[in-house]
């Protein structure tokens, strides 16, 4: 599902790496986001809406909304859309449209 030829852009997509999202292993490249891997490998669904629980899925891809936030690696309201991939790093569905922390 990734672009591999463009008349114009070239694409450098870094190392292929695997990365885990809810458990399931998934491959990306390093020079990629991760939306932009989960969508290559068939996943649009990135959330729900926080009171209708409908699904959301990348929206900006500019890290301005919220449409995007996950947990990765542990920390809660990471935009995906926006961070790139890292070899082994855990990815899991955020419920609701963030997670409120008082540390």
């Amino acid at each position: 599902m990734r672009i591999n030829e463009h008349p114009v852009l070239d694409f450098n997509r870094g190392e292929k790496v695997t990365f885990y999202y809810n458990g399931r292993p998934v491959d990306g490249y390093t020079e990629e986001t991760i939306a932009a891997a989960l969508h290559a490998a068939g996943i649009r669904r990135l959330g729900h809406s926080p009171e209708l629980h409908r699904p959301r899925g990348l929206f900006c891809a500019i890290g301005n909304c919220s449409s995007c936030f996950m947990t990765v690696d542990g920390q809660p309201n990471v935009r995906v859309c926006v961070t790139k991939v890292k070899a082994g790093m855990q990815v899991e569905e955020q419920h609701g449209r963030g997670v409120v922390r008082y540390d």
